[in-house]
């Protein structure tokens, strides 16, 4: 390898706009193109919305005005209206794009704010092909328009008095276009900003959202944030406690695991925390001091679904994108209050705690049994194999730390499909499992029986998981199956297993499906790989008469110099989400119960009505 001169002219000092266009990712995480909850344009949205909501954190403004107007890929226009008091009109220009400048380092001002590093509107502004905000004080006005951070247009004045009454009442106006050459043909979804939305309601009680028209409100906070997650499946009527600086409710359902909505300042923590980590302390210290008994932590918690929020000054969040909180002082005080909260319920709702207590007494007897059964699995498979079968491991994996949080592995069919995904491999990060079939259809099954199941319980023990969803090993768990009636098939068959036993792994957003090319069309310049017919037949055209397609039968066919590609950086992945808790069972007990006449008279009715 050559040498390359390292001296002064190879250092660069960045400015911070240049910062955030050249390493977008230290600002909002992943890029993406929408299809993604977690993907840039979001962040960018959740930013500018976040301002809105400490304002009425503070007091100021009961209605925050959302619209999104949808111009084709990468060109949608946002526009966020809030009436709080409205950005000093003298500093309007520096608040949106000078780093660490604006007024939530100061207490007296923001006491509870998500954003306290100074970046947020500012990497929207940076980020955006067009940028206009105007701050509205006592019948003033101050505008300042940028495209990709820089600074075009400016003016201040008096509102007109021929504006509607509402335009001019303080607040902030703000109004973006995400940059396409950094969120390539992005597209908002509106079920995940109506679940942001959503979200923003039951954390803040009283606050009215206003999305495309469609108006949104909580009066119970989490309490309706519960109610609308689990509907008619809970054991007892949902606890509540709402306090200074925390907030939290809690049931019990007859689903196999456990399920947490944690919040900080507003901020869905999807990783939780140290507040998440003291609210079970407390749960568990709360139930046991009530009925004065010292039972088990999983046996309380097992079936508990429960959302929990607070409020804390100077948070510390793992990331930019805020999604798990570390502030370690936070809890002793988080624990007394949950504690005495769940212990204070319990005795005002004497019939609720009977009906706990009958729960947790069942879980006990459930994890005698379950235990008996995981032994066995255990013994049996030390005698077929030291190691697991089927495994081609990697590296890292999440208990490595940050390395760990690119781990990924990939669920395949057969040995052909995954020779070609080992051959091609990033080894330290990609591991494959390869199944030697169809799973065993486990909707509506006791716990037990998937430990019984030699190739689930080699699954669970490749994962990490055959004891409890805290080992986990990996950050992504892909489905990589076939595009056939097969391999959607075994498709279903792991998703009902994920959804029946191991939720929160899909809730936590660690299920994926991947998806691989179709058609290969190509002449003896250029190949190119197609998703669906229309790919395929755009491609044919371009390329002219002389193309030569392909259509891959199943991911076997595809050689590892090939599949490399399409598990490298490009990787196409489809996140697997639902929208509510409750509607888990009606899925499943629909695809993969046992109604299938009913079934069938969908798939006809929908099949005829696709074709005409």
């Amino acid at each position: 390898m050559a040498k390359i001169n390292y001296d002064e002219s190879k250092i660069k000092t960045l400015s911070s706009l240049e910062h955030i266009r050249l390493r977008t990712g230290m600002y909002i995480g992943r890029l993406g193109d929408g299809s993604n909850p977690d993907d840039g344009i979001y962040v960018l949205l959740k930013e500018v919305i976040d301002n809105g909501i400490d304002e009425f954190i503070m007091g100021n403004g009961k209605q925050i005005e959302v619209q999104i107007k949808d111009n084709g890929p990468g060109k949608s226009v946002v526009k966020i209206r809030d009436f709080g008091r409205g950005i000093p009109l003298g500093k309007l220009v520096e608040c949106v794009s000078v780093i660490n400048t604006g007024a939530k380092y100061n207490d007296d001002v923001f006491q509870f704010s998500v954003g306290l590093n100074g970046v947020g509107t500012k990497a929207v502004n940076a980020l955006s092909s067009h940028f206009r905000v105007v701050a509205i004080r006592n019948g003033d006005f101050a505008e300042a328009v940028f495209e990709r951070g820089v600074l075009k247009n400016q003016r201040k004045g008096k509102c007109a008095a021929a504006m509607p009454a509402a335009a001019r009442r303080d607040g902030t106006f703000v109004e973006f276009t995400p940059d396409d050459s950094i969120f390539e043909n992005y597209r908002f979804n509106v079920e995940f900003v109506e679940k942001r939305i959503q979200n923003y309601t039951y954390l803040n009680a009283g606050l009215t959202l206003i999305l495309n028209g469609k108006p949104y409100v909580s009066k119970q906070g989490l309490y309706d944030l519960l109610t609308e997650e689990t509907g008619d499946d809970i054991l007892y009527p949902i606890g509540y406690y709402k306090g200074p600086h925390i907030e939290f409710s809690f049931t019990h359902t007859n689903n196999y695991g456990e399920e947490y909505f944690s919040f900080v300042n507003g901020q869905y923590t999807v990783d939780g925390g140290t507040h998440l980590s003291a609210f079970k302390e407390g749960f568990l210290k709360g139930i046991q001091a009530y009925f004065k008994k010292d039972y088990k932590s999983e046996d309380i918690r097992e079936g508990t679904t429960a959302a929990v929020a607070v409020k804390i000054k100077s948070p510390v969040f793992e990331s930019q994108t805020k999604n798990k909180l570390g502030n370690t002082d936070i809890r002793s005080w988080v624990v007394q209050a949950v504690r005495e909260g769940a212990d204070d319920w319990l005795h005002r709702n004497p019939l609720a705690a009977k009906k706990l207590e009958q729960k947790i007494i069942a879980n006990e007897k459930l994890r005698t049994e379950l235990n008996a059964v995981k032994k066995e699995a255990r013994e049996a498979a030390k005698k077929i194999s030291l190691k697991i079968p089927k495994l081609k491991d990697c590296k890292y994996h999440l208990e490595d730390g940050k390395d760990g949080e690119l781990s990924t592995i990939f669920i395949t069919e057969g040995d052909s499909a995954a020779g070609s995904m080992v051959t091609s491999r990033d080894v330290m990060t990609q591991a494959i499992f390869a199944l030697r079939g169809k799973i065993e259809n486990m909707y509506g099954k006791k716990q037990a029986a998937i430990y019984k199941n030699e190739e689930l319980y080699n699954l669970m023990t490749a994962l990490g998981i055959e004891n409890d969803i805290e080992g986990l090993r990996y950050a992504r768990i892909v489905i990589a199956t076939d595009a056939d009636f097969d391999g959607f098939h075994i498709r279903n068959l792991l998703l009902t297993f994920f959804l029946s036993y191991f939720e929160e792994l899909v809730t936590g957003g660690h299920i994926f499906i991947l998806e691989t090319p179709l058609f290969r069309v190509r002449t003896k310049k250029e190949t190119r790989y197609c998703y669906n017919e229309k790919e395929r037949d755009e491609a044919a055209e371009e390329l002219g008469s002389s193309n030569e397609i392909t259509r891959f039968k199943g991911l076997g066919e595809i050689s590892p110099r090939e599949f490399g590609q399409f598990i490298g950086e490009d990787m196409r992945l489809v996140p697997v989400s639902i929208n509510t808790l409750k509607a888990v069972p009606q899925v499943l007990s629909f695809y993969m119960g046992k109604n299938t006449p009913e079934r069938r008279d969908y798939i006809m009715k929908n099949l005829i009505e696709d074709a005409g």
